[in-house]
């Protein structure tokens, strides 16, 4: 793997190729990857897994013309010739009045900010076999569970790097650390699977692996035996670990590229009280140690903490270079990069801003609903924001949570749900994207 250095080298050194053979503005972007990871099963070991893998990209411009190209070979010729064809491939491009690079004048150029992503520390793999171990021992331990899908645990370090022909060069790196379990619980045709992970950037903020897997099995244990539900109009809770999917259908209908296309169900909703005052979400790609933090945006741009909604209120786009332009407005830092392609725009660390309600007191007056812990299938509509997807999970009944259920649909428009919206005071900081317990009154709920 090369050091940053030689990363963020490699990166100026081929768009520097690309100037000199024509292209009138160039980005290249540089990634490698190297990731162990270590599985068991039934206490025995089940696969060791190592790969590395690196990826360059190159963006050309020919006035508006542009093209991408990327190679996993790194050999000069090679590099040479990826030169020599994007340039190429510019030249029959058609032409878009609004690509091109980030805007000069708002190139981070600022000494970049100390994250902390990066962990010195490396697990050999006996290291991961053991946390797996115990991890899947603890989730086997748990009275009920008859079965197990296995435990892991797996280390990971990647680095990117990125310059621009107009004189941005930046590089990063990131480690992770991380364990699972996933076991069964009952017999034949009533058996039920749960899990259980954690992730962090460095080893010390990691769970114990038999808490992992203690979580995975009490999960699994307490699926069994699902009642049916009748159809109805009810509360929904859900889960934390599931909530942060309303989140994700928020962003998909902010980003630049889907408002520029006029295919989102947000398109008139700038500036307007989407949620309760009661509700604000922070994209925050500084925070030390997040799992998404990142120093700059995927095209060179300072990045900040930002309220998506603030107190309610939508705030504004998320919004890549190219987007920007159509929209006559400009970047935010949100552009989001792969090894090849245009920018795409996304978010960091996001969360959900914590209520003044415990999870039992959000819940306290609910004398029929659903605490939902699982959702499937994929059928929400980004245009018109039309939500419906199965579900498992538990009934509640009288403020408390009670028996599983299972095979349910749970329906409605995210613009309705966002304005019934109700966040619990749980909080915690687990994944690239955390929201408290939430619940959502006036919910279709369809029984199995």
């Amino acid at each position: 793997m090369l050091s940053l250095e030689e990363a963020q080298s490699r990166a100026q050194d081929l768009v520097a190729a690309a100037r000199r053979a024509g292209a009138d503005a160039a980005d290249a972007v540089y990634a490698c990857n190297a990731s162990t990871n270590v599985s068991v099963r039934l206490g025995a070991l089940e696969d060791v897994e190592r790969s590395e893998g690196e990826e360059i990209g190159l963006r050309v411009f020919i006035g508006r013309r542009s093209a991408s190209i990327s190679a996993s070979d790194m050999n000069p010729a090679t590099l040479a010739t990826l030169v020599d064809r994007c340039i190429a491939m510019a030249g029959q491009a058609p032409e878009d009045p609004y690509a091109g690079l980030a805007p000069e004048d708002r190139l981070l150029r600022k000494k970049l900010p100390a994250l902390d992503l990066a962990d010195p520390f490396e697990p050999e793999p006996a290291q991961l076999r053991e946390r797996a171990m115990i991890a899947e021992e603890a989730a086997r331990a748990v009275p009920g569970v008859t079965n197990s899908e296995g435990g892991g645990a797996a280390t990971g370090r990647s680095q990117m790097a990125l310059a621009t022909s107009h004189g941005f060069a930046g590089a990063y790196a990131g480690t992770s650390h991380s364990t699972w379990a996933s076991v069964l619980a009952g017999t034949g045709a009533d058996m039920q699977r749960d899990h259980a992970s954690h992730s962090v950037r460095h080893i010390a903020d990691l769970d114990d692996a038999d808490a992992v897997g203690t979580r995975a099995g009490r999960r699994a244990v307490a699926r069994l035996n699902p009642v049916k539900v009748g159809s109805g109009v009810m509360p929904v809770i859900f889960d934390p670990r599931i909530g942060s999917s309303l989140v994700g259908h928020l962003i998909g209908g902010m980003v630049g590229p889907a408002i520029a296309r006029r295919s989102s169900f947000l398109l008139e909703s700038l500036g307007e009280a989407l949620f309760d005052s009661g509700v604000t979400i922070i994209d925050d790609p500084l925070r030390l140690r997040g799992l998404r933090s990142r120093p700059f945006d995927g095209e060179g741009l300072p990045v900040e903490r930002r309220a998506l909604i603030d107190r309610g209120v939508l705030t504004g786009w998320l919004l890549d270079s190219a987007s920007a332009r159509q929209l006559g407005l400009q970047p935010t830092g949100h552009a989001s990069r792969g090894g090849s392609g245009a920018p795409g725009a996304g978010v960091t660390n996001v969360h959900m801003e914590p209520g003044r309600q415990s999870p039992g007191e959000l819940m306290a007056d609910v004398k029929r609903g659903l605490y939902v812990t699982e959702l499937i299938g994929m059928g929400v509509n980004g245009v018109t924001g039309d939500y419906s997807r199965g579900a498992a999970g538990f009934l509640i009944e009288n403020g408390a949570v009670g028996r599983a259920v299972s095979e349910i649909t749970i329906a409605g428009n995210l613009k309705d749900m966002f304005r019934a919206l109700a966040p619990a005071n749980d909080l915690a900081f687990r994944y690239g994207m955390n929201v408290p317990t939430i619940r959502i009154d006036g919910m279709t709920v369809a029984g199995g």
